[in-house]
């Protein structure tokens, strides 16, 4: 009686485990799976990048997925430029970049890769006093046409010593306001 109840348990296990559909070797992520995931990721929405952060920095529940998390962050740009933080903004850029090139569907959201990258930056300087979030937003629109424009970034030292001269400006007419 004991062996038929365990392999009645047992039936009864893989039968449940099959209704809830928990993943097997079987169960492999589809493309049309990944794509999904990958374009909920990549909007332009906050919503659209906190899903994405969330799972960056809890990668395990994704891993059946097979995402490219690799990044060199700004590329050749700052990361930083004059103190204001794109990282992450660069990183989630270039998680969609590569993914989406690994999926041979580049092409078709190039552009909307770029503009969740511009809102991103953007979000990043709303976080800025508003003394110097002009120049954190001159350097963004400055890192998005140049990923917009020629599909990498690379900012010219004349850009970053613009946005410098225009922080620069802003701090001493906020410290002369005093």
């Amino acid at each position: 009686m004991p062996r038929r109840l365990s392999t009645l348990l047992a039936a009864a296990a893989l039968a449940l485990i099959t209704v809830l559909g928990v993943a097997t070797p079987a169960a492999a992520v589809t493309t049309a799976q990944k794509l999904s995931v990958l374009s909920s990721w990549t909007q332009t929405s906050a919503s659209s990048y906190n899903s994405w952060n969330a799972a960056r920095t809890n990668r395990g529940p994704w891993a059946e997925y097979n995402f490219n998390w690799s990044t060199d962050y700004c590329s050749s740009s700052p990361d930083n430029p004059l103190g204001f933080n794109f990282t992450l903004s660069c990183y989630r850029h270039d998680f969609g970049y590569r993914n989406y090139k690994e999926m041979s569907r580049f092409s078709a959201n190039k552009p909307r890769l770029d503009s969740a990258f511009y809102e991103d930056l953007k979000r990043a300087c709303a976080t800025y006093n508003a003394v110097v979030r002009p120049a954190c937003l001159s350097l963004a629109w400055t890192y998005y046409q140049a990923v917009r424009i020629f599909g990498n970034l690379t900012v010219s030292q004349a850009d970053l010593d613009r946005a410098a001269k225009m922080k620069a400006d802003a701090e001493r007419r906020a410290a002369a306001a005093r």
